[in-house]
């Protein structure tokens, strides 16, 4: 779903003001799911399990006990340095990783927690200037039912394949969008605006399919798929154009003559749009963070309805989106099946039974339910299922960070 976050200065569906609040909730989780997901630190007056304290700098990453018991074990890792650092509990080879803290600032201290089973393991610590130091080896005695399963470290190497074949997609999607948005263009130009409003909707999707691209098209997003949350004077601005203010005006009762300056607009914003994009860069580290941002902007922008002018089609942008999610899903899939192969297994699960879910508002001739027509029930039971789904694919983009020198 290209660009749809919360209102919205620029007064699309995403703004990067959107996408930072988004990172910095996940980072923030990811600092927090460290200590949640592997036990947090006891309060004081509490037994404080092995491990105590460790003043890391860029010198040296602590010196922690030679010898713990297995079980659980907790650092409090202070960061005396005057740069971030990123620390991991590791296999003695750096193969694997049992805990980390991903961004402890200067100053800062965290804890460093895991359960771990007899064996050898070291702490390390790799600082934003450019250094990694590895304490001395911890060696740990005993066993631990419930021991943490090390993860294997990520490359930002790793994610190249999945980009590439990504653009591929977005690469070979391009020219249908804008054969659809000619076709649409030529209902226009015909005064033939039922026809402009039947084929308005297959051109939209094929724009809502293209999913994580949307950070690689640049201005054209904004021509193409801009929202009037945050324009000026709303859907009544001058200069708004693409599928949205299309909409507006086919279904509020404007002119063919009113209307053909939009349909050639869209038609020339494609056609750039296939001429820039070999040009944009793709961020590898998007690509994961998007499979979840798709559909976590479906549900705050078509379940909520704000992303209606009138078409009544939200439901079916939904699952445009959802088709969007699968196919960025399926570019990673190689990467989350060696890192975490039953999460692909739930994660395709959950996207087909949803997608079933919202096609059962699809009529046999293709027309969908408007989301007004739901009722309450139906339109909770959507907002919950996608809610459960959006929880997993929260996962992906912590899984796929990349990890080179852990």
């Amino acid at each position: 779903m290209p660009e749809h976050t919360p209102p919205l200065p620029a007064g699309r569906p995403g703004a990067r003001t959107g996408r930072r609040r988004l990172r910095a909730a996940l980072l923030g989780g990811l600092v927090l799911g460290t200590a949640a997901l592997l036990g947090s630190a006891p309060a004081d007056g509490r037994t404080h399990p092995p491990g105590g304290k460790l003043a890391v700098d860029t010198t040296g990453c602590g010196a922690p006990p030679a010898t713990l018991p297995a079980g659980r074990v907790s650092f409090d890792v202070t960061n005396n340095s005057k740069v971030f650092v990123t620390v991991y509990v590791i296999s003695p080879d750096g193969s694997l990783a049992y805990a980390e803290i991903p961004w402890l600032g200067p100053g800062k201290t965290l804890p460093l927690d895991t359960t771990l089973s007899g064996g050898q393991y070291a702490v390390r610590c790799v600082f934003s200037s450019g250094p990694v130091a590895t304490s001395s080896p911890i060696h740990l005695d005993g066993t631990a039912a419930d021991a943490v399963a090390g993860y294997r470290p990520m490359s930002d190497k790793e994610l190249t394949g999945p980009v590439n074949a990504y653009r591929a997609y977005v690469t070979a999607a391009l020219p249908k969008l804008l054969a659809a948005a000619q076709t649409l263009d030529a209902d226009v130009a015909r005064g033939d605006l039922n026809a402009a409003r039947a084929d308005w909707l297959p051109a939209h999707l094929d724009y809502e399919r293209l999913g994580a691209a949307y950070n690689s098209f640049g201005d054209y997003d904004d021509a193409l798929n801009g929202m009037a949350n945050g324009l000026p004077q709303g859907v009544d601005s001058p200069g708004w154009t693409g599928f949205f203010a299309l909409e507006y005006a086919l279904w509020h009762g404007r002119t063919a003559d009113q209307v053909r300056p939009l349909s050639q607009q869209l038609v020339t914003d494609a056609g750039g749009l296939i001429d820039d994009f070999p040009s944009e860069d793709t961020d590898p580290g998007n690509l994961p963070l998007r499979a979840h941002e798709i559909l976590e902007n479906a549900l705050q922008f078509q379940l909520d309805g704000i992303a209606d002018y009138g078409s009544g089609s939200t439901l079916a942008t939904l699952d445009a989106n959802i088709q969007g999610t699968q196919e960025v899903l399926g570019t990673i899939a190689p990467v989350v099946q060696e890192l975490d192969g039953s999460l692909l297994d739930q994660l395709n699960r959950q996207l087909s039974a949803y997608q079933g879910e919202v096609a059962n508002y699809r009529a046999a001739d293709g027309s969908w339910t408007a989301l007004a027509e739901l009722s309450t029930v139906q339109r909770q039971r959507l907002d919950a299922d996608l809610g459960q789904l959006l929880e997993q694919l929260a996962v992906l983009p912590n899984l796929l960070t990349p990890r080179n020198h852990a």
